[in-house]
């Protein structure tokens, strides 16, 4: 019986872990359409429910604290519940980047968009599929899986890159575009490290099913942006 117990739990966060990826994952869809569409309102209801991301991400975590405490799991348990910490902790820092694309929207103001904008959809694309994929991969336990979601990362690296070239371009021919150039390269900033988080789910996965936290290179590692604040 306290087995069946400890599985229903285990059974239970890794459910509500996956609720919480895919509230993350609507939240930096509606962040991003906002700033495309310049929809205000959206970007403020982001923004503020924010909050509840961040409250479902410590439910998870005093959940995982009681199982611990009381259902007494075995090590290869231990290593799932641990890894839980990491990763929703992850989540909730995703979260806070589709509420720091809602803030720079409302910085940007009125206006049309920078040319280089037009790539941060593709990039939350791409992100995000990673991030459903590492969920996945965290499921399963399939740490097969979780190495090759890494290579996308390499796709968002290349966009971002891209997207930081066409705005110092920009600046070059028009120094008043310094606002709004540095607004949208915190955007796209933004949803790089979304990208590198995706990467460190990856590596839980990876230590769930072997024991072992294998770190993936990552030559550029950008501080994370003033806006989401964190």
């Amino acid at each position: 019986m306290p087995r069946e117990i400890l599985d229903r739990g285990l059974n239970d966060i890794k459910q509500d872990v996956m609720t919480l990826g895919a509230m993350v994952s609507t939240a930096v869809t509606n962040s991003i359409n906002a700033l495309m569409e310049r929809n205000f309102p959206i970007s403020k209801t982001i923004i503020a429910e924010d909050k509840v991301i961040n409250n479902r991400r410590y439910a998870i975590e005093h959940k995982v604290l009681t199982l611990i405490a009381t259902q007494q799991p075995l090590a290869s348990d231990l290593r799932v519940l641990a890894s839980v910490l990491e990763i929703i902790m992850e989540l909730e820092r995703m979260g806070d980047y589709a509420k720091g694309i809602g803030k720079i929207n409302l910085l940007l103001g009125e206006g049309s968009l920078l040319a280089a904008s037009k790539k941060l959809p593709q990039m939350a694309t791409v992100a995000l599929n990673m991030l459903s994929q590492s969920l996945e991969a965290f499921m399963a336990v399939d740490d097969e899986l979780a190495r090759k979601i890494t290579t996308d990362d390499d796709i968002v690296d290349d966009l971002y890159n891209q997207v930081y070239r066409e705005l110092i371009n920009e600046i070059i021919k028009d120094p008043t575009s310094y606002d709004r150039v540095n607004y949208t390269l915190w955007a796209a900033h933004d949803l790089e490290r979304l990208a590198d988080r995706v990467m460190n789910i990856c590596e839980r996965t990876i230590f769930i099913h072997t024991g072992e936290v294998q770190e993936f290179d990552d030559p550029t590692v950008p501080m994370d942006t003033p806006y989401s604040g964190k």
